[in-house]
């Protein structure tokens, strides 16, 4: 999976990437479907000794456009984890007391403690994205915040935070179809925003403002996963094994018990 890693440092144009990729696969659905249940159970285990250990925190941290996934990989990828520990933010439009604050003061606030799984749905990007692509604040202004930003990543790593960074990359053909889906279903007219549509005509200013961040904040300590997610399955595999890799990377153990429990009988 080390394919898809951002090394810090190196240019990458997104063109180049393919958004449709299966090649660890070669195309095999289910036998992928058996690899992340596999993995489910492995980061199941994982996530007890992380929150029983109560020493190491991780954050995850999802980007993507309209239809890019990042619910559904939440739902695959952490099924059956135990909610002890382990919990999503999702950052939506600033409220007036979170504008007073200077824009990493919210974002402060949602970061894991020690033993806890945080999950990002969208995230601090959103201030050199949506921002920049809507001119909603001066270009001098965004752009200060990509070193802004690194120095914020890695204060917490520093700090004892992992830090995963996975951006979905679909391209406009698949999203079309996803927007359709909702559109056909009224089961999911809930998802469906006009607004979505005028947010696709944009899709060359974002494209354009994804390349940038990733190549100016992909870093040794927050590095960039880009994950091609027109498959979902696939999607699912390339999260899961890098966040099982990297958990165990860790080398976490149970803690010793407090008490000396030889002898201890219960009646």
């Amino acid at each position: 999976m080390k394919r898809y890693l951002i090394e810090p440092g190196k240019k990458i144009k997104l063109s180049e990437w393919d958004p449709n990729d299966t090649s660890e696969f070669k195309g095999n659905k289910e036998q992928a479907r058996i690899e992340v249940e596999r993995l489910n159970h492995r980061l199941e285990e994982l996530q007890e000794v992380l929150y029983a250990e109560h020493k190491h925190k991780i954050l995850i941290v999802l980007q993507a456009m309209d239809t890019g996934g990042k619910d559904g990989a939440i739902r695959h990828v952490f099924e059956g984890v135990n909610p002890n520990g382990t919990r999503v933010a999702n950052f939506k439009e600033p409220s007036e007391e979170e504008q007073d604050h200077d824009y990493l003061w919210r974002i402060h606030k949602q970061v894991p403690a020690k033993g806890e799984i945080v999950i990002f749905n969208r995230s601090h990007y959103e201030e050199v994205l949506i921002v920049r692509v809507h001119q909603l604040v001066p270009a001098d202004t965004w752009k200060q915040r990509f070193d802004q930003i690194n120095a914020f990543e890695q204060m917490l790593a520093e700090n004892g935070t992992t830090i995963l960074k996975f951006y979905l990359h679909i391209d406009k053909d698949e999203q079309k179809r996803r927007l359709q889906a909702r559109l056909d279903d009224p089961n999911k007219h809930w998802k469906f925003r006009r607004g979505d549509l005028e947010e696709r005509k944009l899709w060359p200013d974002y494209m354009q403002a994804y390349e940038d961040l990733l190549n100016k904040t992909s870093t040794d300590a927050a590095p960039w996963i880009i994950v091609p997610a027109d498959h979902k399955w696939y999607r699912d595999l390339v999260i899961s094994s890098i966040l099982v890799d990297r958990l165990e990377g860790l080398k976490m153990k149970f803690p010793e018990p407090v008490e000396d429990l030889n002898g201890v009988v219960i009646e």
